[in-house]
């Protein structure tokens, strides 16, 4: 015979709440990427219980990229500071074509580093 729930732990009051079709498919596969097994736990856990604190172990490989990610972004804002300092330096100066070729080459470095990013957000999100 099963154990009598005491009062403070019986789950008898209902709480009702309008959700779209679009919002109640994000709360299903929310609760079930999360590993809950009813809707009510995974709302129980979201609204009442204390906030669950997840830790995300991050390779080496993942702290050296961030690490050189950061250096290389660092140098970027660096580049950026200088063509800002010269630009206000003297109202009349044109781009030269040095400038416009640093404009290219930074784009294409925070391409890159977006790309690599990305891929890691991707790598992370599928392990959640």
């Amino acid at each position: 015979m099963r154990p009598k729930t005491s009062d403070t732990a019986k789950l008898d009051k209902l709480i009702c709440i309008r959700l779209s079709g679009l919002e109640k498919k994000l709360l299903i596969k929310r609760c079930r990427q999360e590993g809950y097994l009813t809707m009510s736990d995974f709302c129980r856990a979201k609204l009442v219980k204390k906030r669950e604190i997840r830790k995300t172990e991050a390779s080496q490989e993942f702290i050296q990229v961030t690490q050189k990610l950061d250096y290389e972004l660092n140098k970027i804002g660096v580049n950026l500071n200088q063509v800002a300092k010269r630009l206000n330096t003297y109202p009349v100066y044109q781009f030269s074509q040095a400038d416009r070729e640093i404009f290219r080459q930074v784009l294409l470095e925070l391409k890159r580093c977006f790309s690599i990013l990305q891929k890691y957000m991707d790598r992370i999100e599928k392990t959640d």
